[in-house]
């Protein structure tokens, strides 16, 4: 048994040494393919610069020609439209050479050559411009002399030679900018070349290898089928230990609910007392209150005792203690739902749910009026939307709601007014419930710790056992739900409740 599962792990590192060999090979050809596809179009586009660089050259070559043949044609012929061809092709020449000058921005070579230019070409059409003006002032033999010695003088020789040794630049550009292009698709040809075989080589290793884990599977699933022969003994035996420890457990929890309802009685019973005792209490601030000479009211009941009447501090008073003490009632008989229901629980082994129409929004507002002292501490508001009622087992409906509710209580951010939201939509024969706050939040890492049992996250800086989140989301699955969280730290948290519209005795969770 031993050989074999030291076999088994060998081979599996093997697998997954092969496979991280192959995943990091393809990777690698992937990114240098990639790297130089994206090489081969940069140079690309850079043999196309240095073509456009020429056209531009020859462009403003050409206009220069333009504007020299037309001023020529003015001087032989004086008609108009000679000049007006002149105007346009000289008015063509400076945009051309800041279309150069942001073409070659990146080479000092043509960027000096232009300097050297542009003074020159503006000479020229001076000159030729100053010809036109001769002629247009009847002065057409000085015009024509002129003319003559600039011609002499090859005036547009200089320039030429310019515009030919930017263009040697450019065709040194191109020639090398093609070889770079030409080189990074040959390159990137032999690598997808290489690539291609790669991927045949692991296909036909993966192959091999889910062969070899096919076998290994049957020799496991037989080996299997030989452990399961002695399981059932095994399962006996755990569950019988289980079954103790469990009962155990129940037995714990009915002395330590037994225990807990002791006290609870107590304060219920000072409660009550409280309540008789609050007449008393504020007729006598009545009667301490109202000077001598004034008599207290008469009642035609003498039997009757009156209401007393009490200036407003103390009214409000009265109401407040009035209040205070229907919070502690309430809060009182939750408790003691809830101690009855772990009683049950201890008595029954498990608490048998039973289906009842819930109208969750009467619930959710009897929640939140037990809560109503805490949210009034606290600073917060608890805002419940339209919900949808569903039909499920009530007390653990309430359970799992008040500890959200609580939870979003307990958990907000100092110094900011809490906003609790609770709101409902039905999806598809369920019900969805949204328990959102603008709390301190949850780290994404701890998701799945806050519903483990005992467990918590985040600062321990508040009252808790970390049992509530995880008997809530108990019970959500045994009423066939699920819950789930959304959270950021300092963002607030949303808990997600998903329950079914019509949770009947037919898919009730039985007992165990």
């Amino acid at each position: 048994m031993a050989l074999t599962s030291v076999k088994s792990s060998r081979h599996a590192l093997g697998q997954i040494i092969l496979l991280a060999a192959g995943l990091a090979v393809l990777t690698l050809i992937s990114a240098l393919s990639v790297y130089l596809v994206n090489k081969a179009r940069e140079d690309a586009s850079w043999t196309l610069h240095s073509m456009e660089v020429e056209n531009e050259i020859s462009l403003a070559q050409l206009q220069m020609r333009r504007a020299e043949s037309a001023q020529r044609g003015f001087l032989l012929t004086q008609r108009p439209e000679f000049r007006s061809a002149f105007e346009e092709a000289a008015s063509q020449i400076p945009p051309s050479f800041e279309r150069l000058k942001a073409l070659t921005i990146d080479n000092p070579y043509q960027q000096r050559r232009l300097e050297q230019m542009i003074p020159q070409t503006d000479a020229r059409i001076a000159q030729l411009r100053h010809g036109i003006a001769l002629v247009q002032a009847n002065r057409l033999s000085e015009a024509t002399e002129t003319a003559r010695q600039e011609a002499g003088r090859d005036a547009m020789g200089q320039i030429r030679d310019l515009a030919s040794e930017m263009r040697a630049e450019e065709d040194r550009l191109f020639a090398a900018r093609t070889a770079s292009a030409d080189a990074s698709q040959s390159l990137s040809a032999l690598i997808t070349s290489i690539g291609s075989g790669l991927i045949v080589v692991f296909a036909g290793l993966s192959i091999f290898l889910v062969r070899r884990s096919s076998r290994a599977r049957d020799e496991a699933e037989a080996q299997l089928r030989d452990n399961n022969l002695n399981l059932e003994s095994t399962v006996e035996e755990r569950t019988s230990d289980l079954r103790e420890a469990n009962d155990e457990i129940q037995r714990f929890a009915y002395i330590v609910s037994h225990d807990l309802r002791s006290p609870l009685v107590n304060i219920m019973g000072f409660t009550s007392e409280l309540e008789e005792l609050r007449g008393d209490i504020f007729r006598r601030i009545a009667t301490l209150s109202r000077p001598d000479d004034i008599p207290p009211p008469a009642t035609e009941d003498p039997a009757a005792v009156a209401e007393p009447v009490l200036d407003e501090a103390d009214e409000q008073l009265s109401q407040d203690f009035t209040e205070a003490l229907g919070f502690i009632k309430s809060s009182i008989a939750k408790m003691d739902r809830l101690i009855s229901a772990i009683l049950n629980l201890t008595r029954e082994g498990r608490r048998e749910f039973y289906p009842a129409a819930i109208a969750m929004r009467d619930m959710m507002e009897n929640i939140a009026s037990t809560m109503a002292h805490q949210a009034a501490e606290a600073g917060a508001e608890i805002r419940i939307e339209p919900l949808p009622d569903i039909v499920s087992d009530r007390l653990a409906i309430e359970q799992i709601f008040s500890n959200l509710i609580d939870n979003a209580l307990k958990y907000l951010k100092p110094g900011v007014p809490g906003a609790i939201a609770i709101r409902g939509r039905r999806k598809l024969g369920f019900a969805i419930f949204e328990v959102t706050d603008n709390g301190r939040g949850i780290d994404p890492k701890d998701y799945q710790r806050i519903f483990d049992l005992f467990r918590r996250a985040g600062p321990q800086d508040r009252p808790g056992q970390g049992i509530g989140l995880a008997h809530a989301r108990t019970l959500v699955r045994r009423l066939g739900g699920t819950m789930s969280v959304s959270s950021e730290i300092n963002q607030g948290s949303t808990f997600t409740v998903t329950l079914p519209t019509s949770w009947t005795d037919t898919n009730r969770d039985k007992p165990s």
